[in-house]
């Protein structure tokens, strides 16, 4: 009775470690699909209209369960100079890595791209919900990837902390 107690137990534990694993890895997410005009920069410091990226070769996914889980890869023909003078650069950008299936995304090399400078992160939407900023990394041979991150409003507040002065106010299911 003991051996078949503990393979029961046992056979239960692989079960639920699957479907933790499945439901980490694979659930939630969805595929994204962009449209012309989706991927813009804010232009700075004049203001004005969003500059808009052209893109193609659009792969997506994003999850419901968390604002951190968006990523995508593309290809676009836009010029780093037209970038580096019209967009807000985020020197330490730091991209999320991305579940192993979607392979078009290596955060690692993407993160090792921006630190050496072979590539270069903008702000793309800021506070596309609140304290997550979109950001894009863009390559001199047209490839680039977006990506969420947390942001120093989102930081503070997430951390139960004050926002700093310059922050929007944080929604009240944050306070």
């Amino acid at each position: 009775m003991g051996r078949i107690l503990i393979v029961a137990m046992l056979a239960l534990a692989v079960v639920v470690g699957g479907a933790m694993y499945y439901l980490q890895v694979y659930a939630y997410y969805e595929d994204v699909v962009a449209e012309p005009g989706d991927i813009t920069l804010p232009v700075t410091p004049a203001g004005g209209d969003p500059l808009e990226v052209p893109f193609s070769n659009f792969r997506g996914i994003d999850s419901n369960s968390s604002p951190l889980r968006y990523r995508a890869c593309f290809d676009t023909d836009i010029s780093m100079i037209t970038l580096a003078a019209a967009a807000q650069a985020l020197p330490f950008a730091e991209p999320r890595v991305a579940p192993r299936w979607f392979d078009c995304f290596d955060a690692a090399q993407i993160g090792a791209d921006l630190q050496s400078g072979a590539a270069s992160a903008y702000l793309s939407i800021p506070n596309i919900q609140y304290g997550i900023d979109r950001v894009i990394a863009f390559y001199p041979d047209g490839r680039g990837y977006i990506w969420h991150e947390i942001n120093p409003c989102g930081e503070a507040v997430f951390n139960r902390n004050p926002a700093p002065e310059n922050c929007p106010e944080p929604p009240e299911s944050l306070q």
